[in-house]
């Protein structure tokens, strides 16, 4: 095992960690663990239910819905990466995390979490294309544009999380593996490298903090430009259609998390946020609930000559 020199001190590097989770007795892990697994299998039949079914409608084939399906992608795997882990440790009795397995989990959580907040910018630009520019629009958001937007999504999602895991796991952790979190994060990670965190506190907050203003400036701009070409409108059906497609974006809550989080406030980021976009989708939006109609009758009407055949 490695060591690290500081002065006199020869600490050692750890090669496991402890996640301490949430206090309490058996109930109370019970609880937790009723309430967490709920929230797990409601996001992921969500979420696989919107990308299924705008797979499957070609009336959904449309850019909006490329980054809706891209975004229930993103809460589908986020909240994957730390649910499961999170699930098996309430009634585990040593919650250790290998040292791979840590830096692997902070690693794909940064990569999507900041993926899902550029998408959402990316999101707020496609409605200020189609509504402030519809002639431009089926031209600039062709499938290629869309294409590259999303690769781009990730891309900046790829750099953020290469540099906060890089930086995070060449610190010494040597005073205590235990994290005062229910998974993997760079600031409890922070409370228990005993080597100098100056600059991964400025990368944190630096980088963290410049693409959450980015992406909210991009999101105010987006639809401060909407609010006015809608305002314009003489018509009042065109208004409510308009707004009855915008209501679901402007609804959604943002994924970026901020670093002073507490531990219930991590579980609202990880588990609540994913579970709850598909269902402000689904259920504001009229598009998917036809769609949903649709695909409902096609599978009564698939079982019924199945059964007339039999």
């Amino acid at each position: 095992m490695p060591s690290y020199s500081n002065g006199n001190l020869s600490m050692v590097y750890l090669q496991d960690f402890v996640l301490e989770g949430f206090e309490g007795g058996l109930e109370t892990q019970a609880l937790l663990f009723a309430v967490f697994l709920a929230l797990y299998m409601v996001t992921v039949l969500g979420n696989l239910l919107m990308i299924i079914v705008i797979t499957l409608d070609a009336r959904l084939h449309s850019p909006m819905y490329f980054f809706l399906k891209n975004l229930s992608f993103l809460d589908l795997c986020y909240s994957s990466v730390i649910a499961p882990n999170a699930l098996a440790n309430f009634f585990s009795s040593s919650k250790v995390i290998t040292f791979t397995g840590c830096a692997t989990q902070l690693f794909f959580f940064s990569l999507l979490v900041t993926t899902e907040g550029f998408l959402l910018g990316v999101m707020a630009y496609d409605r200020f294309m189609a509504i402030c520019s519809p002639l431009r629009y089926p031209i600039t958001m062709c499938q290629s544009a869309c294409t590259r937007l999303v690769l781009g999504a990730y891309c900046g999602g790829c750099l953020n999380s290469v540099v906060q895991t890089s930086f995070t796991f060449h610190l010494p952790f040597c005073s205590s593996n235990r994290i005062n979190h229910f998974f993997c994060d760079v600031p409890p990670l922070l409370q228990i490298a005993c080597g100098n965190t100056a600059i991964n506190e400025l990368l944190l907050f630096g980088i963290c903090g410049l693409i959450i203003v980015a992406v909210t400036i991009v999101i105010l701009i987006s639809y401060g430009y909407i609010t006015v070409t809608i305002l314009r409108m003489r018509s009042g059906a065109g208004r409510r259609k308009i707004f009855s497609t915008c209501g679901s974006h402007m609804t959604a809550p943002g994924a970026i998390e901020s670093m002073e989080q507490g531990k219930v406030v991590s579980v609202f980021y990880t588990l609540v946020i994913p579970m709850l976009n598909p269902l402000i989708y689904s259920l504001r939006n009229k598009d998917v609930k036809e769609a949903l109609r649709r695909l409902g009758q096609k599978h009564t009407e698939s079982n019924h000559w199945a059964s007339r055949q039999g």
